[in-house]
């Protein structure tokens, strides 16, 4: 999400009045989990595009990686580990986006959200600002707009299609981050290469609100969720199981408490070396100098 003026100075404004009890929030017991912690590294770099991560995809490896800003900047990186943990992280490319006309994306227009990259390398890519999912070629490519069903063109601005993810038949699912259906469910849109279609929904639980998805090597399907208060910002991470019925077999993987992590935002689900699913996750530290960039990793139950 890329927060208005008037909303990022209150976030900035509550960030700043809390930072002195963040520390104590961090402490406070750990909320349930079968996610087991693996680590985090803060990602710092001085160059202008670089922040607002709202999305990334690593490679099969756990190595090369992906990351869009929501300013509409792709980046491509190089992931070291060392004994399996984050030791450092090399920028390969940067890349401005395109819209359909070829020109650089600015105003309204740019709110760039979700990322999901096809096994042919195709990338799309979910905006909230103008509700629209579009595909690129590649990075240098300008943007085709897949078709606007009319659910798109009424979504809320700014809480529109925050995620996006790729399934292993090459259908891409995206939601809102807060715009229930009627039935007062988060409504999940599939793309089959020539029309969108509402196959399921997902329910709501709590005050948490969906910023990231991904489908993992397991073919289930992992959703990623956020919820902003006086200590920070806290994380849950759920999962399903897709059949011919709907989702099924829900499970909450990972629910951290205020405090703990930073702006999360970006999920990848990915297999390691040694056959553990790993949740890797990036904050959007909005572009303020008092919150971070970090990348959070998880070990996933089977």
């Amino acid at each position: 999400m890329r927060l208005g003026s008037t909303i990022k100075l209150t976030l900035g404004l509550l960030i700043a009045a809390t930072m002195a009890v963040v520390a104590y929030a961090a402490n406070l017991p750990a909320a349930p989990s079968s996610a087991r912690y693996l680590g985090s590294y803060v990602w710092d770099m001085n160059d202008s595009w670089f922040g607002g991560f709202s999305a990334l995809s690593l490679g099969r490896d756990g190595r090369s990686m992906t990351v869009l800003s929501d300013r509409a900047t792709l980046a491509t990186a190089r992931i070291r580990r060392q004994g399996g943990q984050i030791s450092s992280i090399e920028v390969k490319t940067t890349r401005p986006l395109q819209s359909s006309s070829g020109k650089i994306l600015k105003g309204r227009i740019v709110d760039s959200e979700g990322l999901a990259i096809a096994r042919d390398g195709t990338i799309y890519i979910s905006f909230e600002g103008i509700s629209r999912v579009v595909k690129h070629r590649k990075a240098s490519s300008r943007a085709q707009v897949l078709p606007r069903p009319s659910e798109f063109r009424s979504l809320p601005i700014n809480k529109a299609l925050e995620a996006l993810a790729i399934d292993s038949r090459g259908r891409l699912y995206t939601l809102p981050e807060r715009a229930l259906n009627d039935d007062g469910q988060i409504p999940v849109w599939r793309w089959n290469g020539r029309t969108w279609s509402t196959p399921f929904t997902l329910p709501p639980l709590g005050n948490f609100l969906p910023v990231s998805a991904d489908f993992g090597p397991d073919g289930r399907l992992y959703l990623l969720e956020r919820d902003f208060g006086l200590f920070g910002f806290r994380s849950r991470l759920r999962r399903w199981d897709i059949t011919a019925e709907g989702p099924a077999n829900e499970k909450i993987l990972l629910k951290t408490t205020f405090g703990t992590h930073d702006n999360l935002e970006g999920l990848s689900v990915w297999r390691d070396d040694s056959g553990t699913l790993r949740a890797t996750m990036i904050s959007d530290d909005n572009f303020y100098s008092i919150q971070r960039t970090e990348l959070v990793e998880y070990a996933l139950p089977r």
